[in-house]
């Protein structure tokens, strides 16, 4: 398993952010943007990023869309229209920026298939519905390439703890 030790995913690449403690290190509050205002951005990406000094952007409400699409659609919405506008994102910036979305239950929801290392996105166990496989949908052919962001304060911790506090892409293809 791949580990982040650093701060590095809050100025490049794409990553998925639970920890509340780490979000508030570099974005207000009032400088998360929503998915409808993401999905805009796409016409015409701002210069200056709100986030991380002007560095990255973060994302709030994809958990929530998930939750409401069906599984097959959900599977579908990351692998065409988050996809894309991931691509466009880091096209637009050159992959000097970060892309962060804000999963708030995250911690509990993301888990590692162990013999493959593949992250899937696991809804509430009473649900009935399926994992998502995030590396096929979301990072496609970097799936092997995602890291365990770790929290920096807290060095020689376990990475299956409480210092796991996202995952961190540095660039998806």
């Amino acid at each position: 398993m791949k580990t982040q030790r650093t701060d590095v995913w809050t100025r490049k690449g794409f990553s998925l952010l639970w920890d509340v403690r780490s979000l508030t290190r570099i974005a207000a509050a009032d400088n998360v943007v929503s998915l409808r205002e993401f999905f805009a951005f796409r016409d015409a990406w701002p210069e200056d990023l709100p986030s991380a000094n002007g560095k990255a952007l973060v994302v709030a409400g994809l958990d929530g869309c998930l939750d409401a699409l069906s599984d097959s659609d959900g599977e579908k919405w990351l692998r065409g229209d988050i996809k894309n506008a991931v691509l466009s994102f880091q096209v637009n910036y050159e992959n000097q920026a970060a892309l962060i979305f804000w999963l708030p239950g995250g911690r509990r929801r993301i888990e590692m298939d162990a013999a493959t290392e593949q992250y899937f996105r696991n809804p509430y166990a009473h649900s009935g519905r399926g994992r998502i496989p995030l590396g096929q949908h979301l990072w496609g052919g970097a799936a092997n390439d995602v890291e365990r962001i770790l929290d920096s304060d807290q060095p020689g911790v376990d990475p299956e703890g409480d210092a796991w506090v996202g995952l961190y892409q540095p660039r998806i293809s």
